[in-house]
């Protein structure tokens, strides 16, 4: 009986061991065939000018392409040029919308033209004028209109 045991035990670390050995020489293959498509990828960007895509069943494709080098400009740049770039950064950044209150706001004009056409139609409008009224509360509280 202690033999099966020490028997089962051996087999369990040999199991182990080669399950190791498998993982790393995948991950490796893996890596490789990786790389290799990410070159051919560029090769073909580069070549045609187009992005190479991958087959449907891959979701997920994605490498940095390499930075084409640039030829370093001879001597410093101009005043003017300098001038230029101190002008670019006194520029203050330009606030981004905020897609929660371009949503509120297609809804409401949304709702608007939907009240005006219940009201050519003569169909009752109170439902409509409630949601414009929850559509401009919700708009007050998401804060300034930009």
């Amino acid at each position: 009986m202690n033999d099966v045991i020490s028997d089962y035990q051996k087999w369990k670390q040999q199991g182990d061991d080669l399950r190791l050995k498998a993982k790393q020489a995948m991950e490796s293959r893996f890596r490789e065939l990786l790389s290799e498509a990410a070159r051919i990828a560029d090769e073909y960007r580069a070549d045609f000018g187009a992005v190479l895509k991958p087959s449907s069943p891959v979701t997920a494709f994605r490498y940095k392409a390499r930075a084409k080098t640039k030829s370093k400009k001879a001597g410093k740049p101009k005043a003017a040029e300098k001038a230029v770039r101190a002008d670019l950064q006194m520029e203050p950044p330009r606030q981004k919308r905020n897609p929660k209150i371009d949503g509120l706001q297609k809804r409401l004009a949304t709702g608007k033209r939907r009240l005006e056409d219940a009201k050519a139609a003569g169909k009752p409008t109170r439902p409509l004028e409630d949601k414009i009224y929850e559509i401009e509360d919700a708009l007050r509280l998401a804060g300034p209109t930009s």
